[in-house]
């Protein structure tokens, strides 16, 4: 097995290549500063490396390779989008039909007063209470 030879940085070597075609570029001075303090680059600072270094001809296509391979080594952290959808349900028109007509006729009716105050509340009702709220329309309103 063929250990990599640890004094060619291949990195150091197309950030030099870059700031000796351009030295006046702003991105490479930084990377090469944070480079030499932190001893490597982002995932992202190393893409736009590449492609600075792409635009310049007299690098190594096989230098190029192995940036390419290195960027593709690092690890590339996805977040998870964040989709907030304003959901807006429409109100159970036959829930609110039928309280009203309950309610119109016998107004003190205390359970189908509930059923208006949380349908009121949330605009919907869970099954249980429709289901009820059936049985005493089919009750009430002969």
């Amino acid at each position: 097995m063929q250990h990599i030879n640890p004094d060619m940085d291949i990195v150091a070597y197309v950030l030099q290549a870059v700031l000796k075609a351009k030295p006046e570029d702003n991105f490479c001075k930084s990377i090469q500063i944070q480079y030499m303090e932190r001893g490597g680059l982002s995932k992202k600072q190393l893409e736009g490396l590449q492609g600075k270094a792409q635009r310049i001809h007299g690098i190594h296509a096989g230098k190029l390779a192995t940036l390419e391979a290195i960027i593709k080594k690092k690890h590339t952290t996805q977040r998870s989008t964040v989709s907030i959808v304003n959901v807006v349900e429409e109100k159970d028109k036959i829930a609110e039909k039928m309280i009203t007509e309950i309610l119109e006729k016998y107004p003190q009716h205390k359970r189908v007063l509930l059923f208006k105050s949380k349908f009121e509340k949330d605009g919907k009702l869970i099954n249980a209470e429709k289901e009820e709220l059936v049985k005493f329309h089919k009750l009430l309103m002969k």
